[in-house]
């Protein structure tokens, strides 16, 4: 096993923003949100996040301070996103800034609010390199891709086989996702891919890859992807005769409902690595999986769902230890004091299978604050799917990184 690696065994309608510069309220903790929201449960994330944080109102806000909420729709693209943040930070004058799922999407911000000195917590998007860029702004609850393909790489190796076929596409995360996993096979058991390829996102059609990576018998194929491509791969993969002894596994986005939803019976055998399962027995996460079941109809939430909710209560934390005065004056003072509490926290632990913690020094190991992974295996695929837990994996802070 790599060092500081440790193997645990298993276990609606939202306010989008008006389109004129509203009024800045004052005496209020302003926050905007730019998540991709063009898919129904990208809709719930955001609504979640936005009820959360603003659900303090009613109980005399966080020090007395109402939160108000911006929330926009970046469509997972970068140039929305950019537009998102700047207007967050420019027209609303937010305090911090949420954001966002794509990792295409949230690696331009980071240079934004970085820039402008606004803090910026990162709920869902996993490329390495988002933390990597040195800012003192950005933080992440999403579990970062140097840490889930360490988790594939490691259990696959050693229990179905080092043969690694890689079809990926041109979304941020999932070549993360292929990379990492290409850079952890090579170092740790000095292998090369059978067979490497990477498509548009918008792809349809992956099957002449697919009939090469066939010839080539891999013992896994390696998928990395957002949502559509991702079960349009592992779908294909059987339509061109890819045997199921071949394990299909996919970067973090197969977490999602639409997934095995789509992807339909060849969902069965896909593997993942998440930060949350809706099979988690632990109390605190069946109590989660009850209360997006009844408030939001979602059967089994998705890690996205789970980490938006962590989010916000990560970001609540904050508020309550930061000392705000809360006028235009001190804007800057108020954001650092925001980015300074955030750094404070330590061994939260919430819904992630372990404790999140943050440090000061604008580096990967302070600002990647979760970093224990699950490793899931779809079980049936369906509108009815169902998962079962393969393996929680701890990684020490600079896990992953270059030495």
């Amino acid at each position: 096993m790599p060092s500081g690696m440790r193997l645990l065994l298993p276990v609606v309608a939202l306010g989008l923003g008006a389109a004129a510069a509203p009024a800045v309220a004052q005496d209020n903790i302003r926050v905007g949100i730019t998540l991709r929201m063009i898919v129904e449960n990208g809709l719930r994330y955001g609504q979640m996040t936005k009820e959360e944080l603003e659900a303090v109102n009613a109980t005399g806000g966080i020090n007395g301070k109402k939160i108000e909420v911006i929330l926009l729709d970046d469509e997972c693209k970068p140039d929305k996103g950019v537009a998102n943040v700047n207007r967050f930070i420019h027209q609303h004058k937010v305090h911090l800034v949420i954001g966002s799922t794509c990792s295409s999407v949230s690696m331009p911000m980071v240079d934004i609010t970085a820039k402008e000195e606004v803090p910026q917590v990162v709920p869902h998007s996993t490329n390495a390199n988002i933390t990597k860029k040195g800012s003192a702004w950005v933080f992440r609850t999403a579990v970062s891709e140097r840490f889930y393909a360490s988790v594939h790489a490691k259990y696959l190796s050693e229990n179905v086989g080092k043969k690694v076929a890689y079809l990926y596409t041109t979304d941020a995360a999932g070549i993360g996702f292929a990379k990492d996993y290409m850079s952890f096979m090579r170092k740790t058991y000095q292998t090369e891919p059978v067979y490497e390829a990477q498509m548009q996102e918008t792809d349809l059609d992956f099957r002449s890859h697919l009939l090469k990576i066939k010839s080539f018998n891999p013992d896994v194929l390696a998928i990395g992807g957002q949502l559509d491509a991702i079960a349009r791969i592992t779908q294909q993969s059987y339509e061109v005769g890819i045997p199921s002894r071949v394990r299909r596994v996919a970067a973090s986005a197969a977490s999602n409902a639409p997934v095995p939803e789509l992807a339909g019976d060849a969902a069965k055998g896909l593997t993942f690595a998440a930060a949350f399962s809706c099979k988690d027995e632990r109390p605190v996460a069946q109590q989660f999986v009850k209360l997006v079941q009844e408030k939001y109809k979602v059967r089994c939430p998705d890690h996205d769902f789970s980490q938006a909710y962590e989010t916000a209560q990560l970001v609540k934390l904050a508020l309550s230890r930061a000392s705000l005065k809360l006028t235009d004056a001190a804007l800057a003072d108020d954001r650092r004091a925001i980015r300074d509490a955030l750094a404070s926290i330590k061994d939260y632990h919430g819904l992630a299978s372990g404790p999140i913690s943050f440090c000061a020094e604008p580096t990967p190991q302070c600002r990647d604050g979760n970093r224990t992974g699950i490793l899931v295996e779809y079980t049936k695929g369906g509108k009815d799917y169902d998962m079962r837990v393969l393996a929680r994996v701890s990684f020490e802070p600079d896990f992953g990184l270059d030495k």
